[in-house]
């Protein structure tokens, strides 16, 4: 069996009884990056081996793995935080386990764009997640096929591009938008600003760009 972990976003107090249950069961646990997971399974106390497995490594990985998987062994994946596989290595292992017939199992967790998306007050009936936008190449044509596009928009930043980010948010969608951007989920210094583009911007320009951010667009009116 393939499990699918979830481990929390920031507050370990949302780490689920049955994810412990089956990090500590367990054969094998595949980790993105074993130093950041290394102080979560210890504050858990679970003790298993763990193997680096990210988006450097995960095509080479694959058949060993899917070995392991067909020898009967069980095997967690986790990320450094929140689901496997939404904008985190797991989608290639998943699909070959599939292939291979194998069973799979993604367990309910943490992940950062359902509260983000929640706290927006933005409609939330009908969405479109769409991850870290492409840094350079392809990341024009992605802005110019979302401008018609008439459901509330997710989106991950990474700090040091946020201000950048709104002002390409404001080029596209106008500087009227409304929006919202959340920041530090469940973490202590949590933090969620709404408001028009132009709003956002502002304050931005004014106050730390710490954290990791998830913007949420409010679709075309038209």
């Amino acid at each position: 069996m393939l499990y699918l972990v979830p481990t929390p976003i920031g507050n370990l107090e949302d780490m689920t009884f049955r994810a412990i249950r089956i990090l500590k069961e367990a054969d094998i646990i595949l980790a993105e990056d074993t130093r950041t997971s290394g102080p979560l399974l210890k504050h858990f106390g679970i003790e298993k081996k763990v193997f680096a497995h990210h988006q450097h490594n995960e095509h080479k990985a694959l058949s060993e793995i899917i070995k392991f998987l067909k020898e009967g062994q069980t095997i967690a994946l986790i990320s450094d935080a929140g689901t496997p596989a939404i904008s985190d290595p797991g989608f290639l292992l998943v699909r070959e386990a599939i292939k291979e017939g194998l069973d799979v199992q993604c367990l309910p967790g943490a992940t950062a764009f359902v509260p983000a998306l929640v706290n927006s007050g933005l409609p939330n009936d009908r969405f479109c997640f769409e991850g870290f936008l492409p840094v350079k190449k392809g990341r024009q044509t992605r802005m110019k096929q979302l401008l018609e596009e008439k459901r509330t928009m997710i989106f991950y930043e990474s700090p040091h591009r946020v201000l950048k980010t709104i002002d390409e948010f404001i080029q596209y969608f106008g500087e009227e938008r409304e929006a919202s951007i959340s920041r530090e989920l469940s973490k202590l210094y949590e933090e969620t600003v709404r408001g028009t583009l132009a709003t956002l911007k502002l304050h931005f320009e004014n106050h730390p760009i710490k954290g990791e951010f998830v913007f949420c667009i409010a679709g075309s009116p038209d």
